[in-house]
């Protein structure tokens, strides 16, 4: 499979050759929506903490006695039926949210969301991506120039020129491509890598 490569002022110039595996597979939905949901559930940490009914400071004493006052009967004021007392399954920092993905589940899961990018024409492949500056400016400016707004730049590696000039941008987002996720892909608009991160990423969901 051919990819376009994109210069800086947004013109289609080459193509690269890349894997058909990678981004030519057919999408499967129910793949994609399993990898993502995962993704979500494996980065939810568990902060909530309840009272159960052991934990409620409630006296033990039966209110009243079992019989012979027309009442429910009731054993104690901590009952969960009873306002202020405990939950029934109260929740606990030390709850787990966490899914099991298998890794060739995974890989194929990714390239399934990157196969469809391609077929949306949402992929674009870049030479290189760098700024001479740590300075806003000037990748606004540069984004700009190759019609991108809103994009996720995926490359080898972010300098730190790239990555300061990235953090005031709230529609842009600068990642390795050990950083990818399912979640962001589908998020951005665009999706922009550099060749060097095409090569890398065929490595990894190899």
């Amino acid at each position: 499979m051919d990819l376009k490569v994109i210069s800086n002022d947004g013109s289609n110039t080459e193509s690269i050759s890349a894997s058909d595996v990678l981004f030519g597979r057919e999408y499967n939905e129910s793949l994609v929506h399993q990898i993502v949901t995962a993704y979500m559930a494996n980065a939810r940490s568990a902060n909530r903490a309840q009272k159960g009914r052991s934990d409620v400071k409630k006296s033990t004493r039966k209110p009243w006695r079992q019989k012979g006052t027309g009442r429910a009967r009731a054993g104690m004021a901590s009952s969960p039926l009873w306002r202020g007392g405990g939950q029934v399954f109260p929740s606990s920092p030390e709850e787990n949210f966490s899914h099991k993905v298998n890794r060739k589940m995974y890989r194929a899961g990714m390239s399934t969301i990157l196969s469809q990018l391609v077929r949306d024409s949402r992929l674009s492949v870049v030479e290189e991506f760098t700024v001479d500056s740590p300075k806003t400016k000037l990748l606004s400016q540069k984004l700009k120039g190759m019609g991108l707004e809103e994009v996720m730049l995926i490359t080898d590696k972010v300098d730190e020129n790239l990555y300061l000039s990235a953090r005031n941008l709230p529609n842009v987002m600068i990642v390795e491509v050990s950083r990818t996720d399912p979640l962001n892909l589908l998020r951005f608009e665009k999706i922009v890598m550099t060749q060097n991160a095409v090569t890398k990423i065929e490595e990894m969901l190899a």
